[in-house]
């Protein structure tokens, strides 16, 4: 059995609305791969627009938001700001090597340890 996860569920903070009106916030984030972090800087839109780079890498790795059927770059265009901020930090940290522990101490016994922090509208 593997216990190597590569794909991690989110909750959008808003949601995405389709154009029935349909909210979607719950969704799924592989792992990128070194051709998601490759192969878009050769798309025009990305070499036109530097800034759409996001665009595209995120189009790539999030395989899931609510019952929509394809997650391609017009969805991630349409997201809230707010919702593409918080998949871009939650790309980021899925994907970083570094840890995301903080060291605590318990304000009851004064019992030094650390735990792994657990971002908002993360399951």
């Amino acid at each position: 059995m593997n216990d190597f996860a590569t794909e991690f569920e989110f909750v959008l903070p808003r949601g995405y609305v389709d154009s029935a009106g349909n909210i979607h916030r719950e969704g799924t984030m592989r792992l990128a791969t070194a051709a998601d972090e490759i192969l878009p800087q050769k798309d025009p839109r990305v070499q036109g627009n530097p800034a759409y780079l996001v665009v595209i890498l995120l189009a790539r790795v999030v395989v899931r938001l609510g019952v929509l059927e394809v997650i391609n770059p017009k969805v991630i265009e349409g997201l809230f700001a707010s919702d593409l901020a918080y998949l871009q930090d939650f790309y980021n940290r899925i994907n970083s090597s570094q840890s995301s522990k903080l060291a605590v101490t318990c304000p009851h016994c004064q019992n030094a340890f650390e735990m792994e922090t657990a971002p908002v509208g993360e399951s």
